[in-house]
């Protein structure tokens, strides 16, 4: 990312700076190294003089936010002032009304979806926390409430479960808690009537991309907790309604537009979607192909607005000529008790194309063996014959980028590997 943005500057902190010392990522642009903490970093405040800031346009590039990488190399999609202010608006209006002195606590990486967040709560005069750890540890963040005032938190499903599994929610001060906003992935059903159960009102999901930030779509909390009284699956399994000033559409092959229901990409139009990528004007063209941005996601919405995600367009599995949705096969697999995690792909067959293995974590003392018949039961009972998996494989975890979302490829490649 250094190599690729030309970066000239590079904030950092004492590993961070051994790291880039040593010369590796080292390049031609990047010139000066300031850790924070150091006497470069102290320098820069020692010095007095003022100057205007620079002048900008609303189309400037103000942020080259990297994708996570997680279906290929990482993008750099250029956000501009207008992104940033569109962005900000849309969060205050659809989904947080964030109050001078309010707090946000940033326990996912400020590289990626966290770091979005920093801009709406400085315009409001909000105060931003980095926890002593600079990462996730519920324990934590359970601690740090007490001392800040309508705590917010970004945070991907995988930590929003490990938070309402810790012991040590069982003595937290939820009256400190405003909300915690869930991104970077769909939460499956169950795991969100659990932190609904353990959190109360105060989950909200969103839907969004690098390319179009935290803005596509809102499920607030006061739908959220309406499709929990109203027992109304559906609903709680959507990502929500398009934000202020966001159009949808869900396109065919050919990028026309589907009616209600229908099941095809989601496509995006507003101030909030990207200029493009940095340094990569093929795929700029091909991801705002026709003036939409093509996310790459699949889904339908229905006929109240609400978006329902099936897949990532490359998670896709064609077994015997039937499209399959992981993400079906994952929401009927969370539901026994003895599942920790699961992830849904296929693998070449020599018959079917492909055929459908669910990768399993299974919670501490399942019986395997007993496990998976009753994973199978469950699907039969729930899902078509022919979306069940055909294999289970049983792993100590599922391999993650640094954002929390699993790594799809690696499993792919890990069962090429043993087929």
């Amino acid at each position: 990312m250094l190599e690729h943005s030309g970066a000239r500057w590079a904030f950092v902190d004492a590993a961070w700076a051994a790291t880039l010392g040593a010369g590796v990522a080292r390049t031609a642009a990047l010139s000066r190294i300031v850790q924070f903490g150091g006497r470069d970093y102290a320098e820069l405040f020692g010095d007095a003089r003022t100057e205007e800031p620079a002048a900008v346009a609303s189309d400037d590039p103000a942020w080259l936010f990297y994708t996570s990488g997680t279906t290929g190399r990482p993008k750099g999609a250029i956000l501009s002032h207008a992104n940033l202010r569109a962005m900000s608006e849309a969060f205050l209006a659809n989904v947080e009304p964030v109050a001078a002195g309010d707090a946000i606590l940033h326990a996912a990486p400020l590289s990626h979806g966290s770091g979005l967040y920093v801009v709406p709560h400085v315009e409001r005069a909000a105060a931003n926390v980095v926890p002593e750890s600079g990462g996730f540890d519920a324990a934590e963040v359970v601690a740090l409430l007490p001392a800040w005032r309508n705590v917010r938190m970004f945070a991907a499903p995988t930590m929003v479960k490990r938070l309402v599994a810790h012991r040590a929610l069982g003595n937290a001060r939820l009256d400190r808690l405003a909300s915690i906003v869930c991104g970077g992935a769909p939460m499956y059903v169950e795991d969100c009537k659990a932190a609904y159960a353990a959190l109360g009102p105060r989950l909200a999901q969103i839907y969004g991309q690098g390319e179009s930030p935290m803005t596509i779509t809102a499920l607030s909390r006061e739908r959220i907790a309406t499709a929990i009284a109203a027992s109304d699956d559906a609903r709680l399994g959507s990502v929500g309604v398009a934000q202020r000033g966001i159009a949808l559409r869900i396109a065919d092959d050919e990028g026309a537009p589907l009616p209600a229901g229908e099941i095809g990409e989601v496509l995006v139009r507003g101030p909030t979607v990207m200029r493009g990528y940095w340094r990569n004007a093929e795929a700029s063209a091909a991801a705002l192909a026709g003036g939409w941005l093509h996310t790459g996601d699949v889904g339908c919405v229905d006929g109240e607005g609400f978006l329902t995600l099936k897949d990532r367009s490359k998670d896709l599995i064609i077994s015997g000529g039937s499209n399959i949705y992981p993400r079906e096969v994952e929401e009927v697999l969370q539901r026994h008790p003895g599942v920790a995690e699961v992830a849904v792909v296929g693998r070449r067959h020599v018959d079917w194309g492909e055929e459908v293995v669910a990768c399993v974590v299974p919670r501490a003392g399942a019986d395997v063996a007993v496990l998976e018949a009753d994973l199978d039961a469950l699907c039969l009972e729930h899902i078509a014959r022919f979306k069940r998996p055909k294999v289970y494989v049983f792993l100590d975890e599922l391999p993650k980028n640094n954002t929390g979302k699993v790594l799809k490829t690696a499993l792919r490649e890990r069962l090429a590997g043993s087929a």
